[in-house]
């Protein structure tokens, strides 16, 4: 059986996918692939997702430059979460890595304050100068 087989796709050909970044342990996004962004990513060694917005592969820092080398995919028990342990490219070695559209390291930046969402981790590059 192709290991491709063993992920459980969700009715849409989907399986939502956690990046964890691998020297830290922070958890940087969650996406989506179908089973060609699975297979890409792991010929690639690189990350490759599932745009669902735009109905299309998106290998992450192809606009951005923020690429993510891949380590490690895993699954959970259920074969229907993928893990992935990555290390964030395209930064300079001094600056922290960014991982989210909103130029944070982490796209988990909002915490729950007081019955109210707050942002707690600062905005390391301006969004306009990421995405031209």
């Amino acid at each position: 059986m192709d290991w491709l087989d063993s992920i459980k796709w969700d009715r849409d050909g989907l399986v939502p996918v956690i990046a964890q970044e691998a020297g830290s342990g922070d958890v940087l996004m969650v996406a989506w692939m179908n089973r060609e962004a699975l297979a890409q990513t792991a010929m690639r060694g690189q990350a490759v997702y599932w745009s669902r917005s735009r109905q299309k592969l998106w290998h992450k820092g192809e606009e951005s430059g923020h690429f993510q080398q891949v380590h490690e995919i895993r699954t959970d028990c259920d074969n229907d979460v993928v893990l992935l342990k990555v290390t964030p490219l395209g930064h300079a070695p001094a600056e922290a890595s960014i991982a989210c559209h909103t130029g944070r390291h982490s796209c988990f930046f909002q915490r729950l304050e007081d019955g109210r969402w707050q942002a707690v981790e600062p905005v390391l590059k301006d969004p306009e100068a990421i995405y031209r």
